[in-house]
């Protein structure tokens, strides 16, 4: 995949943040994913977490396509690093720790919705209402931070229902709006 950065947004569902036990965010958690932390291939790992989220690519300063993201997890270790106050790259940004579907242009960022499925059973889902920073506070933001490019994707953080991931899982990844599909990606976690 050609693209310039990868920009991840953290703790952006409230549910989600209950379910790992952590505060809320007064302003929005930001970190970076490089070009080889992206993978065709769903690579097993232990520990691994899946967190499913809406991801935006950027054209002209805007969010002109959306597709879906993994942003896998080695959960243990972040747990580790955030226990001693470090960053957490070793926990985020590991080579084929980014998985994305297509991206298709959209008018807008309103009622996207993201919905993944393992071994056809439905774990996550939630919508852009769910948010707590929503999609053009993250482009205006992003953009005054770090600069935005044409392709860079902005990853707009995951709703609960995250979890371990296990050989031979089967993962669909699938964008929503308005009652209509608009992407959708499936993988199955291999070996190295």
């Amino acid at each position: 995949m050609n693209c310039p950065k990868i920009v991840c947004v953290g703790r952006n569902y409230v549910e989600h943040i209950h379910e790992l036990g952590n505060e809320v965010p007064d302003e929005a958690v930001y970190f970076m994913k490089p070009l080889s932390s992206v993978s065709e291939e769903f690579l097993y790992k232990e520990g691994l977490h899946y967190e499913g989220e809406i991801c935006f690519k950027v054209e002209s300063g805007r969010l002109a396509k959306v597709g879906f993201g993994f942003d896998l997890t080695l959960r243990d270790v972040q747990r580790r690093l955030k226990e001693k106050g470090l960053p957490w790259e070793r926990a985020k940004v590991f080579k084929a720790s980014a998985l994305f579907s297509n991206f298709v242009p959209i008018e807008n960022w309103e009622g996207l919705e993201v919905r993944v499925y393992r071994n056809n059973e439905l774990v996550q889902r939630g919508d852009t209402s769910l948010m707590i920073f929503k999609p053009p506070e993250l482009l205006k933001e992003i953009d005054q931070i770090f600069g935005l490019n044409d392709g860079d994707i902005i990853m707009s953080g995951t709703p609960k229902g995250v979890g371990e991931i296990r050989l031979g899982d089967r993962f669909r990844g699938e964008i929503w709006q308005g009652g209509s599909l608009l992407v959708s990606k499936e993988w199955e976690v291999v070996g190295l």
